[in-house]
């Protein structure tokens, strides 16, 4: 898979969303803008992304989507802080304060709170310090305290905003809907009503306090006839819409009953359905909080990563440290890091030992011990040491910032599979007013009349539900990212997810992939007097002159002390002479050292298990062959069993020779193997692969395999902590642990299997409950839907399609 990347990309906030037919009207609007080439509303996310070739007319995009009856706010950059104020007694004080900060360039906003002593203000991080807005306080006569920076997601306050929301509606509406019901329907089930409002007696009183329990209720859901019913006009009828004419239709017919019966109609008072209307709304709402309590729940884990961001950092100011906002550290910054604290951003260890924690970010619970010169990764935590380290990677850079972003990137983007969701949904509403409106002529014609007419028509309106469609696949790729996300495992977008789930074959990069990417000394056969310590003092201490990958993976092979050498010589490609404490000592390839058709068969046997053979000898005698390997990563053979038995074909691929390559294939148990490929033919084997009709993922180290990786059907880029390629591929593996190739299938299947669930559990709930609703089985089994219970089966049908979607949570990879 390979991605454009010379078109720009913008996101904005969408309000006044409500099911996925606003979603494929925010989307159709947006279309409509010259430049604009594609256009994805993420009905989970609330967001609009849009991609052009240019620069777009921003004043054209909004004005377009509110005329199609939703708003667009900008993905604002700005960055909130409360800090406190010493200092401050009256009114006039914090007058002071806030015109000192408010001159400032850079504050969008800000606020003293008197009683806390703390001012909260807004600013632009890329054009004022905070070190600037202390100064201001100081110069204005008071002291500036503590810091306390807010990096809270906008979509997470708006998402709770939404909720506090529909909680207060569904409150209203309850206090008014449960005696509503209980005075319409009560008398239904033995409930004595009061001779005043009692329906034979005082039919009357009976309308009108319905009529007054039922208005309040309709204030509380305006939104479904301020909103609904002007989108019905404008082409792009909604949920809402729906709804407003189902429970419109409702409450007119009750006010016309009502004056029926004041008219001495009393006939009428049968037929009120004033408890449609206000029951409907109440029980709209209660599915509405629901939801959107769960949706809320769906981004827990971009929450949980925006939070590993500490909010402070200290740096070095002179001969101390001052703590400083975040969003202030520099490249170049040196930071004090102490015990239980977060690494503020990425950097190396300038001085100190510790263990870090980086288990939320790579998913490897084992702490890492670092020390000088180690690097390390904001977000992480420091378990024991006290540490200072240089800032390498600051802001937006860092590897915590770059999951965020690919995660919620992630988030936003949709699958292949949504398509068709998307598709019944532009017509799914337009559908029921036609097939409502057929409800109630048919009825109507049979001679039914009026009310049942109504009656059946309000059901089929108020029980379809676009929301559980729009919601079915959304809602499981923000989970199922999440839930990469926690172990380590970052999609790239929605498709990445998808097209995992499909792989039937796996190519595995051999260098630093299958295996550590570093030689290391595996094996010494000695010969001779000398034993084998012997012979690997001598030789550590020559190795360690050398910059050559063999003769360091000898000196780090090597703890004892070394020996002093006199005379050093290099000879490349063959190996080296040196005198040791007196001794002349050899190392290279076995012509270089000299060794017997005898000696030979060491060699050979060392060749025949993939290591690379180098003799020594001291003195002119042979006194060893050391057998050095590229060893195999410990998790690599756990990952292939597991991928055989999910069916999975595995393959190694490498420029090395055929018998290095078998060797370590046969360690890892792969069967597969395609050696001395060179690296512009690797994406060619992969193209083979593919023709042969197989869904092939490319797994390698991102770097070195770009061609391979591009050409294969998804691919995966194994980094480790700080050296990770975010960008190089489809699926990102943070720690180097094969396992997690796996483990991304899995959750790939899962998430596709949710996914499908959801669907199926949509399609299949209108299918069914629109045919019923409108009648079908009643004249066969006299079956006749209440249109607040086909409204209560709509108000949780989107619950149950966000449920579902949370349980990839549980899911056990």
């Amino acid at each position: 898979m390979s991605f454009e990347k010379n078109h720009m990309k913008e996101e904005y906030f969408v309000e006044g969303m409500t099911c996925a037919a606003c979603a494929k009207a925010v989307e159709r609007a947006a279309l409509k803008i010259a430049g604009v080439k594609s256009a994805t509303v993420n009905l989970s996310t609330e967001r609009l992304s849009i991609e052009a070739a240019n620069k777009i007319d921003r004043e054209m995009l909004f004005e377009t989507v509110e005329n199609s009856g939703y708003s667009l706010k900008e993905v604002k950059s700005g960055r909130k802080a409360v800090m406190e104020i010493d200092g401050m007694t009256c009114a006039a004080c914090s007058v002071a304060v806030e015109k000192a900060i408010g001159r400032l360039e850079g504050i969008k906003s800000v606020s003293v709170n008197l009683s806390s002593d703390t001012v909260s203000f807004e600013y632009d991080p890329d054009a004022l310090r905070i070190g600037q807005v202390k100064a201001a306080v100081e110069k204005a006569g008071y002291k500036a305290g503590g810091l306390i920076t807010e990096n809270l997601a906008a979509s997470r306050l708006r998402k709770e905003a939404a909720t506090l929301s529909y909680k207060r509606k569904l409150v209203f509406s309850a206090i008014f809907a449960l005696p509503l019901l209980i005075v319409a329907m009560g008398h239904m089930v033995g409930l004595r009503l009061p001779i005043i409002i009692d329906p034979h007696i005082n039919p009357l009183n009976f309308a009108m306090i319905q009529l007054f329990l039922t208005v309040p209720i309709v204030i509380a859901g305006k939104d479904f006839y301020l909103k609904g019913i002007p989108n019905l006009f404008r082409g792009n009828p909604n949920m809402d819409s729906l709804v407003g004419l189902g429970t419109g239709a409702a409450f007119a017919y009750g006010i016309f009953a009502t004056a029926q019966i004041a008219l001495g109609n009393h006939v009428y008072v049968a037929d009120l359905y004033f408890e449609s209307a206000g029951v409907i709304i109440a029980l709209i709402s209660l599915g509405k909080y629901l939801e959107n309590l769960s949706r809320g729940r769906t981004s827990d884990a971009i929450m949980k990563l925006i939070s590993l961001s500490p909010e402070t950092a200290y740096v070095k100011r002179g001969n101390g440290f001052e703590e400083i906002a975040i969003e202030e550290t520099e490249v170049g910054d040196t930071l004090l890091v102490k015990p239980g604290m977060r690494i503020p951003v990425d950097g190396e260890i300038l001085e100190g030992t510790s263990s870090i924690d980086q288990s939320v970010i790579t998913g490897e619970s084992i702490p890492v011990d670092v020390q000088k010169g180690a690097k390390v990764i904001g977000g992480t935590t420091n378990i024991s040491g006290i540490f200072e380290m240089k800032a390498t990677v600051v802001g937006s850079d860092t590897v915590l910032s770059r999951i965020i972003k690919l995660v919620e990137d992630a988030q936003s983007s949709k699958a292949p599979i949504a398509r068709m969701a998307d598709i019944v949904s532009g017509y799914f509403v337009p559908f029921v007013l036609i097939a409502a409106a057929v409800t109630f002529l048919t009825w109507i014609l049979l001679g039914y009349g009026f009310a049942f007419s109504m009656s059946m028509m309000i059901a089929v309106l108020v029980i379809a539900c676009p929301c559980a469609l729009g919601l079915a696949t959304p809602t499981a790729i923000m989970v199922g990212t999440g839930k990469g996300a926690e172990l380590g495992i970052l999609f790239r977008n929605g498709e990445a997810l998808e097209v995992t789930h499909k792989v039937d074959a796996i190519v595995f990069d051999k260098t630093g992939t299958i295996t550590r990417g570093r030689p290391e000394l595996v094996d010494i056969h000695t010969m001779g007097s000398l034993d084998r310590d012997q012979v690997l003092q001598l030789s550590a201490s020559i190795a360690r002159r050398s910059s050559h990958p063999l003769d360091s993976a000898i000196s780090i092979a090597y703890y004892g002390t070394l020996l002093q050498v006199s005379s050093f010589e290099a000879y490349p490609g063959k190996g080296i002479i040196a005198v040791v404490n007196g001794r002349e000592v050899r190392i290279g390839n076995h012509h270089f050292v000299g060794l017997s058709a005898e000696e030979m068969e060491l060699v050979d046997k060392v060749s025949s298990k993939g290591m690379t053979p180098v003799s020594v000898s001291v003195d002119g005698k042979p006194a060893a062959v050391f057998g050095i390997a590229d060893v195999v990563k410990e998790n690599s053979l756990e990952a292939v069993s597991t991928l055989k038995e999910m069916g999975i074909d595995t393959y190694i691929m490498t420029g090395d020779n055929t018998r290095t390559a078998k060797a370590i294939a046969e360690q890892v148990g792969i069967e597969n193997v395609l050696a001395e490929v060179m690296p512009e033919d690797k994406a060619r084997k992969v193209a083979d692969l593919k023709k042969e009709g197989k869904t092939v993922m490319m797994v390698g180290d991102g770097i070195n395999d770009s061609p391979a990786l591009a050409e294969a059907d998804i691919s995966i880029a194994v980094g480790s902590g700080t050296d990770i390629a975010i960008e190089s591929s489809d699926v990102v593996l943070i720690s180097d642990n094969l396992n997690n190739v796996p483990k991304a299938i899995k959750l790939s299947r899962a998430t596709i299997r949710n996914i499908k669930e959801n669907l199926f559990w949509a399609f299949f709930y209108n299918v069914i409950g629109i045919p019923v609703a409108a009648g079908l089985l009643y004249k066969v089994a006299g079956i006749k839907l209440n249109p607040m219970i086909a409204g209560a089966a709509m108000a949780f049908s989107s619950v149950s399609v966000v449920a579902n979607a949370l349980r990839l949570k549980r899911v056990r990879i």
